[in-house]
């Protein structure tokens, strides 16, 4: 059992009145926070049972923790985790969860493009029997055409390469159940992925859809390079298909150079001079480039392991307020 599983159960054995979890991972959303809190409380109050609102900072430069404070301060059902340092939109995820006490545990961001609104239809699926209610995004209206097609083909391309199905328009906003969670903490994986952790594990589950909304302040902090290392990681995680690509991409491109040795070998046998020394040449640096490509990404997988033999924290804690810790 992990320390942040252990860390988890301690608190759910300690309050069991928590019915409901929201995790909601911020970096620089100083602007956003009163508004979303506000929204949630105007949902969750009227639901039964307990509930809080657990908001992870994730090492944000500016008013983000300050603004936490103040909300949790006024009600005692908002807590806050700040760590350390800027560890990444799944870290930071991963440490809500992990502080989660409630029997249903909904993930969603805090820039406002996840409805609070949609949280009584995840509840009631819930209550139906799923344990694990997942959205299918339609951001037409909010998202640019190059980030709707990338998304829409990334997923394409990582169910292909994975045993992992996801389709489009999936997200981080969804709703978990206890023993989904409890399992889900147990995973070690180095490069998070989590929305492709929870389609692996299985339970009963069920997808509803949302209409997007505009981000309500700031800018996203997801930039093209950040967005291709996410979907590197992703890939890695669930699938070795790269490895086993590489390999067959390694017997093609060495039969191309055997039989490029074999036209020169024939040609100076029977005394004419090699044409195309050039294209030779060509040929080579193409091979070479392959060659690259392929130890790059075995590079890749061994920078994985090594990474994971670290051991290090997925994330640290830097404060919190309004969580009991033991």
């Amino acid at each position: 059992m992990t320390a942040e599983l252990a860390l988890n159960m301690q608190k759910t054995q300690k309050n069991e009145s928590v019915m409901i979890s929201v995790v909601i991972p911020l970096y620089g959303e100083e602007g956003n926070v009163t508004i979303l809190v506000d929204k949630l409380l105007g949902v969750l109050n009227g639901t039964e049972g307990g509930f809080e609102v657990i908001l992870v900072d994730d090492g944000s430069q500016d008013g983000t923790w300050a603004s936490i404070v103040d909300q949790a301060q006024k009600n005692k059902q908002i807590k806050g985790v700040s760590l350390s340092r800027n560890f990444g939109h799944q870290h930071a995820l991963l440490a809500g969860l992990a502080h989660a006490r409630g029997e249903a545990v909904i993930s969603m961001d805090g820039d406002l493009q996840h409805p609070p609104n949609v949280i009584p239809q995840l509840l009631d699926k819930w209550h139906e029997g799923y344990s694990v209610v997942n959205t299918a995004r339609e951001d037409k209206e909010v998202a640019s055409l190059f980030k709707r097609i990338t998304s829409k083909y990334f997923y394409k391309f990582f169910s292909m390469m994975t045993d992992v199905k996801m389709s489009e328009g999936s997200s981080d906003f969804r709703l978990l159940d206890r023993k989904v969670l409890d399992n889900l903490l147990e995973f070690k994986d180095v490069d998070l992925f989590l929305r492709g952790s929870v389609q692996w594990l299985g339970f009963q589950q069920v997808t509803i859809p949302y209409k997007a909304q505009k981000r309500y302040s700031g800018i996203s902090k997801y930039n093209l390079w950040k967005m291709f290392k996410f979907s590197r990681s992703a890939i890695i995680s669930f699938s070795t298909k790269p490895l086993i690509l590489s390999v067959w991409v390694g017997f093609v491109t060495s039969f191309l150079a055997f039989m490029e040795i074999v036209y020169i070998v024939v040609q100076f046998l029977l005394g004419n001079t090699v044409p195309g020394w050039a294209s030779t040449l060509s040929v080579l640096a193409f091979l070479f480039g392959v060659l690259f490509v392929i130890l790059g990404i075995m590079g890749t997988y061994l920078a994985r392991i090594h990474n994971a033999l670290q051991n290090r924290p997925r994330f640290i804690t830097r404060k919190t307020i309004n969580i009991e810790c033991d």
